[in-house]
């Protein structure tokens, strides 16, 4: 019950802050979460967690939210924006993944604390970070994509959850898919990886639904900046 009640906190804190990145750096700001959360998502994905007796791994909701970042940068900005950022993200997963794996090799002095810390998150990263890579590589393409082509079949302003939710069912099931069978077979039962990929999903999907809201109060922010940009091109 407890994992319950914080992760709906945690929930809250993520769409919170991600609505303050956004409202403080503006467009910028929305590629900021993007390197950040990319990274956040793999360290947070190492840990295993249970809900409701079933086995589940953090980072989902972080992870969520890129496809949340894409979307609104989609709907406001336009498809080549992005694309832009998916591939900002994917620089910034395989810029992690290189440097932590570099910092690993360098020998620990005699007073150091943080090696043992560093190979138990980061020792298990190459292959989730190759999983994320395949995995955030297609499914943010594809979403961006399926995104565009609800976008010109639904174009109305009060159908955005429709762009948001459709674009993320299908793109988020190939990530889930790429992502556990890369990352965790060999490393868990088949129960268990079964679990963690189903669950996986489910989360991901519901996460996506909640943030239906925090879509619609995003695209509502306006930015002196482009408005005067809008203005300058016209």
């Amino acid at each position: 019950m407890f994992n319950l009640t914080w992760g709906v906190l945690f929930v809250i804190v993520n769409f919170a802050l991600f609505l303050a990145c956004y409202r403080l750096l503006g467009k910028n700001g929305l590629y900021a979460w993007i390197g950040a959360a990319t990274v956040l998502a793999n360290i947070q994905v190492v840990k295993n967690i249970e809900m409701f007796g079933i086995a589940m791994t953090l980072g989902n909701t972080i992870y969520t939210s890129i496809y949340l970042t894409t979307d609104l940068l989609n709907e406001k900005y336009g498809e080549k924006e992005a694309r832009k950022a998916v591939w900002f993200g994917f620089f910034t997963m395989l810029m992690s993944l290189v440097l932590m794996q570099m910092v690993l090799v360098f020998e620990p002095g005699t007073e150091d604390f943080a090696q043992e810390s560093l190979e138990t998150i980061f020792g298990l990263m190459p292959r989730i970070a190759l999983g994320s890579l395949a995995a955030y590589f297609i499914s943010q393409f594809l979403d961006v994509k399926i995104f565009s082509r609800l976008k010109k079949a639904y174009p109305g302003r009060g159908q955005l959850w429709i762009r948001n939710n459709g674009s993320t069912m299908l793109s988020q099931l190939v990530d889930t898919l790429v992502f556990t069978s890369i990352a965790f077979i060999g490393e868990y039962s088949w129960e268990v990886w079964w679990e963690i990929a189903l669950t996986t999903y489910v989360l991901k999907f519901v996460i996506s639904a909640a943030s239906t809201p925090v879509i619609y109060i995003a695209r509502s922010f306006k930015f002196k900046e482009e408005a005067a940009s809008t203005s300058t091109s016209a």
